[in-house]
């Protein structure tokens, strides 16, 4: 569909590993956005406009802003025979595990994309706009990328080609969002983590994995909070942000299923049955005012929409 010479996309916020998942499930979280307006260029290539909402500056290298370099990929797949300059809304915050980057990779991918005689489809989209998250991670991981453009929360099964699946969740859930006022850089977090695994925690984390999955599509909630735990890179993590474990405790003492990173911090989210949300939003704020820690909390629909595009008249 051809959309004329100017077109705004919107990509939300996402919690990357969702816990047991790391760098195979995404969730959309629809509580910020990242907006990226296209406005088509004849001079080739992909340029940064105006940068405005939480950042007044980005990069304007593309090798260095994860929505010029997801645009300039577009731009190369389709083999255009012309530029955009991209006008930035940053909704989502940055370094703060809630998908930042992923965010304004898709939202300009979309934009772009959009531009196009003919457009792609989100499956060979998806790449594309990796090539944007790739700047903040090498190699750019999955979990983020996909939900906030698929939205809700979805798998990758397989990476070459991708095949990526979405997921149901169960009946009467919320989503809970913590941000504390700390900044994790992705690729330092990446940084953290071991290469191999003792094979009793691979086993484990395949058992987690596998319950999470399944109570996916049961409803089952013991089933799903017994699966929604990680073992295998939290333990890793632990020392960006000290007081999860504190948190964690009194997010399930009052009702939470699960209580982990989201994606790489320092932002933690909770997972509970919609009766015990009060209840465990006040239990996380007691703890982050003990500790004098200042946090943002965000809450958003459990199933959120993905990416958006439209034109602008």
């Amino acid at each position: 569909m051809r959309t004329g010479q100017t077109v705004r996309a919107t990509a939300p916020a996402s919690i990357g590993n969702l816990a047991v998942g790391f760098d195979v499930l995404g969730l959309a979280f629809d509580a910020a956005r990242d907006t990226v307006v296209a406005h088509r260029s004849d001079a080739q290539g992909a340029r940064l406009g105006d940068v405005t909402g939480l950042v007044s500056s980005l990069p304007a290298a593309v090798e260095q802003n994860c929505a010029l370099a997801a645009a300039q990929a577009v731009l190369d797949a389709a083999r255009a025979d012309f530029g955009v300059v991209l006008d930035i809304d940053k909704g989502v915050p940055l370094s703060a595990g809630m998908g930042g980057s992923a965010a304004s990779a898709v939202a300009a991918a979309g934009a772009v994309n959009a531009l196009l005689p003919e457009p792609f489809d989100n499956e060979t989209l998806l790449p594309l706009a990796m090539e944007g998250e790739r700047v903040s991670a090498d190699p750019p991981p999955w979990d983020n990328v996909m939900a906030s453009l698929y939205g809700g929360l979805v798998l990758a099964a397989r990476l070459d080609p991708p095949l990526i699946r979405p997921l149901p969740l169960p009946q009467g859930l919320s989503c809970l969002l913590w941000h504390p006022d700390r900044k994790i850089e992705t690729q330092a977090a990446r940084d953290l983590l071991a290469e191999t695994v003792a094979l009793h925690t691979a086993v484990e984390h395949a058992r987690n994995m596998a319950s999470f999955i399944a109570a996916c599509h049961s409803g089952d909630l013991d089933l799903f909070g017994s699966g929604l735990r990680d073992i295998l890179i939290e333990p890793q993590r632990l020392p960006l942000l000290p007081e999860l474990a504190a948190l964690q405790a009194a997010a399930l003492e009052a009702g939470a299923l699960g209580c982990s990173f989201s994606g790489s911090g320092p932002s933690v989210f909770a997972l509970m049955p919609d009766a015990r949300f009060e209840a465990v939003r006040a239990a996380m704020q007691h703890v982050f005012d003990a500790e004098q820690l200042t946090a943002t909390s965000y809450t958003a629909p459990l199933v959120s929409a993905g990416l958006k595009v439209e034109p602008v008249q």
